[in-house]
């Protein structure tokens, strides 16, 4: 009697595809929680202030994190090198962001397509952030340097 099957390879890649499709990759996206409900939603400025310079990683259903870097003048850098997504989609990609009323907007060049997505930030601790994106998907995120 066996109590334990691994998984075939196929099995792992789909459970992968899945993985990366509910994470939205930001892209955001991404996801392990919602907004919490005691959580106070950003400001326009809030976000501002704190996204410019950071790198912010996106909590990702398989485990780890997906780095998001906001530059200073607009650009934003994404890598899901260190995810092994270079199968599934360009592993690198860069774009744009900026603040839109109480939104954090962003465009990539590759990723979605070139898509436009905003998103609503909340507080979530000291260093986390919970999102909503304004299609519905959302995650959490952790706010490095």
């Amino acid at each position: 009697m066996t109590f334990f099957r691994p998984m075939g390879l196929s099995q792992t890649l789909m459970k992968i595809r899945t993985g990366v499709a509910i994470a939205g990759l930001a892209i955001a996206a991404l996801m392990l929680a919602g907004g919490h409900a005691d959580a106070r939603q950003l400001s326009g400025n809030e976000i501002q202030n704190t996204i410019s310079g950071k790198r912010i990683y996106l909590a990702v259903p398989l485990g780890g994190e997906f780095p998001l870097y906001y530059r200073t003048n607009g650009q934003v850098d994404g890598s899901g090198e260190a995810l092994g997504l270079g199968r599934f989609m360009a592993p690198r990609d860069s774009g744009r962001w900026w603040v839109a009323g109480n939104q954090l907007c962003q465009q990539w060049r590759e990723w979605y397509d070139g898509q436009q997505f905003c998103f609503t930030l909340s507080e979530a601790g000291s260093d986390r952030l919970s999102w909503v994106r304004n299609d519905g998907y959302s995650g959490t995120a952790r706010i490095g340097n």
